[in-house]
């Protein structure tokens, strides 16, 4: 009856242990996603206030004397090349991210097969580029006049297709993958590009989906390649479109008055910054929640075969 007594006891004191440990750590949790939740709630509520109020009082999570005037000036300024733009850039994003991860992966993984010839080699080269670029002009020069990427949509995806960065990342995840796999595999007749593609592919979705959001994230916030190489206004992405209002935004609210603008024009600076940010991030906003999940069963599964 005493040892009955005390494992009761024991187990009461450790689910009191339990549940004091989990509301703390629920308390932390929360603290640190309000902290986190803050800032894009301010963003929201100042892109929904009055220039003048935000001005005089500063920035508050609670809209200031609300009013939509900031987004009708956006798009009423630029409400069908914001439409267009949205397209061009959706369509540049996918694109140019499942080009990109075709390529970064092949390379990736084939630098993880330790018998590739000249393995070494190419790795040095593709890391000497990080530490010595040939610099801006040089650059220009070969995609306008080598690879004539002037005011085509080309310029938006090429640029951008391959980071040595990622492919080294990527690497280390293929790396990890044991090599009797790819033996046992080689050994029924496969080729290394159905080992790269029924093997080494679904047992790194952590990793792919971890570059791939990095690829579409550089895609979507990409506005240098369309300043440097796009003359069409059609062809604008997004972040261009909204480039360009914000700089005559801050033009006018210095004293720099553009061409074709009154002069006693007065435009809400402060909140069309914020706004401008809402309607850069959005999509992605939404996007994430359906694909966040992903990130969490994409773990490596499979056995070694004996």
């Amino acid at each position: 009856m005493e040892n009955t007594a005390n494992r009761a006891h024991n187990r009461i004191h450790t689910s009191a242990s339990d549940v004091i440990v989990k509301a703390i750590a629920i308390a932390i949790i929360g603290i640190v996603a309000i902290a986190c939740l803050y800032p894009l709630l301010m963003v929201v509520a100042v892109s929904f206030s009055d220039n003048a109020i935000v001005a005089k009082k500063g920035y508050s999570v609670i809209p200031q004397g609300f009013t939509l005037d900031t987004y009708r000036y956006i798009f009423a300024r630029s409400g069908t090349n914001i439409a267009r733009s949205y397209i061009v850039t959706i369509s540049i994003t996918v694109i140019g991210t499942l080009c990109a991860m075709l390529v970064t992966s092949m390379i990736s993984f084939s630098l993880s097969i330790r018998d590739l010839k000249y393995r070494n080699a190419i790795s040095f080269f593709c890391n000497f580029t990080i530490i010595f670029s040939a610099g801006l002009i040089p650059w220009f020069i070969v995609c306008n006049n080598y690879y004539h990427m002037r005011d085509q949509y080309i310029s938006l995806i090429l640029p951008s297709m391959f980071s040595v960065w990622n492919m080294f990342l990527l690497r280390t995840y293929f790396s990890s993958v044991p090599t009797s796999l790819y033996e046992s595999a080689r050994l029924d007749g496969a080729s290394w590009f159905h080992i790269w593609w029924k093997i080494a592919l679904p047992l790194n979705k952590t990793a792919m989906l971890t570059v791939g959001m990095m690829y579409a994230l550089n895609y979507w916030n990409e506005w240098w390649n369309a300043l440097m190489f796009l003359d069409d206004r059609k062809k604008f992405p997004l972040q261009f479109i909204l480039y360009n209002v914000m700089s005559n935004v801050n033009a006018i609210s210095s004293g720099r008055i553009p061409s074709g603008a009154a002069a006693n024009i007065k435009l809400p600076s402060e909140t069309m910054k914020m706004a401008v940010t809402i309607i850069t991030i959005g999509p992605i906003i939404f996007l994430y929640p359906f694909i966040q999940k992903y990130f969490v069963n994409g773990v490596m599964t499979g056995a070694v075969k004996e």
